[in-house]
């Protein structure tokens, strides 16, 4: 069990970055960054006890500083869309960034919490850990309130990374962060995880418009290619001619949990069956995006040089549903009251069978 720093590179600008390294007694690292509070390499095990990197990303700050894919960021202050990119707090109007299809808000806004720099503490216990804080001034990205922000990651010694996010901000304002990290099982530079299986604890999904703004139904999952609660391998029904689908270009939305939202609770499992690598998901928050990679250009030059594919990563955005800050109704709403604590987990959790 152990937790080092070393250098990370230097932004455009000058700023100076450091990568923090946490090792469990089980030989599992997980590197983190004070840039954005971004996770940039896990590695894990297979069923023969060899380790890989199944975190997709980058060699240096510099390619997480122009991360428009968002690998491995901490995202914030809301996570995922807000349609019209506006809302409504009080009874005044807040306009935020168009910065998704010139007419919505996308994980905050063009500079998004993945592109700040944090304080970090290392905690080298036991269980090593290192919380990042800062702090996010009123009307930034156009919200308001003045917001304390921690985030600590902890690598636990049964192979869990545990994410936890504390805020609280000083006027009523949107709260709603989550992790972006994209996960092939594989490796991060081993293609496509249309082979992987996955699992679902939900029901239900949020349908959208064209532009992947929820239109407020909450429709089942039985019959349609949506429907993960029996285990499924997600290149089966990727293409269907489903219109959910053929908006997202594949997997790319949020699902309502089957969870009471009082205390972390399985959500999903993700296998590569090839490697006997499982990721167990964990949270307390209401909704998750699944998101397949529909969106990796093939063009972005990761890690060891390797160009990402075409869906070469898969990520699971524990989260209030989309635009939950815009009533809704049966949306959990993710406006948070003046001084009213934020305070959610999730767990990313490494196994093999």
């Amino acid at each position: 069990m152990s937790i080092t720093r070393k250098d990370f590179g230097s932004t455009k600008d000058g700023q100076k970055a450091s990568l923090y390294i946490l090792e469990n007694k089980n030989g599992m690292k997980v590197a983190l960054t004070d840039y954005g509070a971004t996770i940039v390499e896990i590695w894990a095990k297979d069923k023969n006890g060899k380790f890989a990197d199944v975190a997709l990303g980058y060699d240096s700050v510099k390619g997480y500083a122009e991360n428009g894919t968002y690998y491995g960021a901490f995202i914030g202050r809301n996570g995922n869309r807000i349609g019209g990119a506006k809302f409504v707090i009080n009874g005044k109007e807040y306009q935020v960034d168009k910065n998704d299809n010139g007419i919505n808000n996308l994980h905050g806004g063009f500079v998004g919490y993945n592109n700040f720099m944090y304080e970090a503490e290392m905690i080298d216990e036991e269980e090593p850990a290192v919380e990042f804080s800062r702090l996010s001034p009123d009307m930034e990205q156009g919200f308001p309130g003045n917001v304390d922000i921690t985030v600590t990651y902890t690598l636990t010694n049964d192979n869990a990374i545990v994410i936890e996010y504390f805020a609280v901000s000083d006027k009523d304002t949107v709260l709603n962060f989550t992790n972006h990290s994209f996960f092939n099982l594989k490796g991060h530079d081993q293609g496509s995880i249309e082979d992987h299986y996955l699992w679902i604890n939900a029901d239900a999904f949020t349908p959208t418009d064209d532009k992947l703004i929820p239109s407020g139904e909450i429709r089942k999952v039985e019959g349609t290619p949506m429907d993960f609660r029996t285990e499924m391998r997600i290149g089966d029904r990727i293409d269907a001619d489903y219109l959910p689908l053929k908006q997202a270009g594949g997997y790319d939305h949020n699902y309502v949990l089957n969870t009471k939202g009082d205390d972390v609770e399985l959500v999903a499992e993700f296998k590569d069956k090839t490697s006997g690598r499982v990721l167990k998901v964990y949270t307390d928050l209401p909704g998750m995006q699944f998101y397949a990679g529909n969106f990796i250009s093939g063009k972005d030059e990761g890690k060891g040089g390797y160009v990402y594919k075409y869906r070469g990563g898969a990520c699971f955005e524990s989260q209030f549903f989309p635009d939950a800050c815009n009533a809704k109704e049966g949306f959990k709403s993710s406006v948070f009251k003046a001084g009213q604590e934020y305070e959610t987990t999730t767990i990313y959790k490494f196994d093999v069978e």
